[in-house]
């Protein structure tokens, strides 16, 4: 008795002693991380308010895209894959997350925003995360599996602070390495470091957006004494987030096609953001107004589509969503830097309010739904944007929030923004799809394909 007695006692010890030791080895972390993200977040506030005082600043864009364009090539060269490069030393240990990732991702974003660029700040607090991580890990000498762990956590922590969502960062540090699988050995380090980074962030008074979802009356039919939920609207939020996915699979593939075409147009790199800057410009001249510019989240004046005004009847344009694609995708496939969250919320959100209209659905519920299941889509972590309504937005719609984003993960195929996401488990059985293979050589794979049909397209009209 005493003997079996002694083996849960032993495990438990042990588990005390893991959760100790991984509290004492991010706390540190996390307060660091969201102490540099509360000052990104007020350096980013303020530049944004400045552009507004100032609109001339947006005819300098090619300027800043050059200058993002050498501090790069001079002191980031080695950190200018992001978020990817992250990731992938998480996947594969290599030659680390360099030190000057936070500060030249930090400034370069700040740059973006202050002459009117259309970018996040999701993949700026990410990057600030790994790379505070990644140093506090060389401080703490932590190697192999330790130093994988630190850097799961300091995703969860610069995501969690950015957005105010602590339970969403957890989650989605662990979901969005590999599509398929969660890391689940990390929860415990990118919990505490989730929840702790964003308690620093309120500690420095910094706040985030409220976003509600009005109250509407549901629609009566002989089922509703049957289910506890409104059957039209489930079928509607169906059809709304297969578009979603559509929507995140355009956004993710025009952002890569951009690069590839600018890649081969332009013989000096440095002209790619300047092309990028003056097509941003030109874009704003033809449709007339700065909505589509920076963030989305802010009114630059009376009236303008933003991400709160889009929860209302009326605040967004039917093509607002396709607009902020556009204008987002130009801007981070020419080299200017930031994140492609925000932007995608806004193009959830006005799709949501578009689709809403078309489908006789409440604005409100349809503008969240969008928010949610267009980042679901791009990222591929439909569970950590299930939780992300939640946190937003309550728990009353926990089950269209799951509909929504797990539709649209399916609908958005095997594409992302993130490139050096593995597939562990494909989206739809694919006996040809490797193990473990990368989205960029899902994407290599699918160009092949396509060259491939191409020839024997070409070979049958010869023929004929």
């Amino acid at each position: 008795m005493t003997e079996n007695n002694s083996i849960p006692l032993k495990e438990h010890f042990a588990i005390f002693k893991h959760l100790i030791r991984w509290t004492v080895l991010v706390v540190p972390i996390a307060i660091a991380i969201g102490s540099v993200v509360a000052f990104f977040l007020w350096l980013l506030s303020a530049a944004i308010h400045f552009r507004f005082g100032h609109p001339w600043l947006l005819y300098l864009l090619p300027v800043a895209g050059v200058l993002i364009h050498f501090i790069y090539q001079s002191v980031g060269k080695s950190s200018e894959k992001g978020n990817n490069l992250i990731t992938e030393q998480i996947h594969e240990e290599g030659g680390g997350v360099p030190k000057q990732m936070a500060p030249v991702i930090l400034g370069t974003t700040i740059i973006t925003h202050l002459f009117g660029g259309s970018a996040g700040r999701e993949g700026t607090a990410v990057q600030i995360g790994g790379s505070i991580a990644a140093m506090f890990g060389g401080w703490f000498k932590l190697k192999g599996k330790d130093m994988r762990m630190v850097l799961i956590a300091g995703i969860a922590a610069g995501f969690g602070a950015v957005f105010g969502t602590p339970l969403t960062g957890a989650v989605f540090a662990m979901e969005v390495l590999t599509i398929g699988r969660i890391q689940y050995d990390a929860l415990l380090p990118a919990l505490i470091a989730a929840v702790v980074a964003d308690i620093t962030v309120g500690a420095w008074h910094v706040t985030h957006v409220q976003y509600h979802i009005a109250a509407f009356t549901h629609t009566t039919n002989a089922l509703n004494g049957y289910l506890h939920f409104d059957m039209l609207l489930l079928g509607k939020v169906i059809v709304a987030s297969a578009a979603f996915g559509l929507a995140s699979f355009l956004f993710a593939g025009m952002v890569n096609e951009i690069k590839n075409v600018c890649l081969k147009l332009f013989k000096y790199k440095w002209m790619i953001p300047v092309f990028g800057g003056l097509a941003i410009i030109g874009l704003t001249l033809l449709i007339g107004k700065h909505d589509y510019l920076s963030l989305g989240v802010d009114a630059e004046h009376p009236g303008a589509v933003t991400i709160p005004s889009a929860f209302s009847a009326g605040g967004a344009d039917t093509w607002s969503w396709l607009w902020k694609t556009v204008y987002t995708t130009v801007t981070l496939g020419t080299g200017f830097k930031g994140g492609e969250v925000t932007p995608l919320f806004y193009i959830g959100a006005t799709l949501g309010n578009t689709l809403a209209g078309l489908l006789n659905a409440p604005v409100g519920l349809f503008a969240a739904l969008g928010f949610i299941a267009v980042f679901a889509g791009a990222t591929n972590t439909p569970l950590a944007c299930t939780f992300m309504g939640v946190e937003l937005f309550g728990g009353e719609y926990a089950l269209l929030f799951a509909v929504a984003c797990f539709t649209a993960y399916f609908f958005s195929g095997h594409s992302g923004i993130y490139s050096s996401q593995r597939i562990a488990v494909p989206k739809i059985f694919d006996p040809n799809y490797s193990n473990e293979a990368s989205l960029a050589d899902a994407l290599k794979r699918r160009g092949y394909m396509h060259q491939k049909l191409r020839k024997y397209r070409l070979q049958l009209k010869k023929k004929k």
